[in-house]
């Protein structure tokens, strides 16, 4: 039983990391969802008013993200659009990670050490992730001749 209680724990820090790892990388969708769904439900929405407006406006971001690195070819705008979304990303994976370190290590230099770190490492993973999703070249549909 000594054993099982560290290995979960172990378990449990991981799969919080990983949760907070996923959310840091759609930081931008997450927020603006969040926004939106408070919003809502201070509005007189109720709770689950609130969390479908949430859903629905973080989906619509990246819906909007992914439509916009679809149809836009100009490769200094394409270049902006996924600035947008990975600036936020790395601003929370850089909190997320210096919040981390600070509950186990005592220098505060290395602290930054490690939370520029975890920016980098979300701030890449968000840059693959959210390219990942968008199409190599523009979405246009040809019209078949016959």
């Amino acid at each position: 039983m000594i054993i099982f209680g560290p290995l979960l724990v172990l378990v449990g820090i991981g799969f919080f990391c990983c949760l907070l790892f996923t959310l840091a990388v759609f930081a931008l969708p997450f927020f603006v969802g969040l926004t939106i769904g408070t919003w809502a439900f201070h509005t007189g929405a109720g709770v689950l008013g609130g969390a479908a407006a949430g859903l629905m406006a973080g989906g619509v971001t990246i819906g909007i993200g992914q439509l916009a690195l679809a149809f836009v070819q100009r490769t200094w705008l394409r270049l902006l659009i996924i600035l947008i979304y990975v600036a936020p990303a790395t601003f929370a994976g850089y909190s997320a990670t210096h919040g981390i370190a600070q509950m186990g290590i005592s220098s505060p230099a290395w602290q930054t050490v490690f939370a520029v770190v975890g920016a980098v490492a979300v701030s890449i993973t968000a840059l693959v992730r959210f390219t990942g999703m968008a199409l190599d070249e523009p979405a246009r549909q040809s019209v078949a001749r016959g």
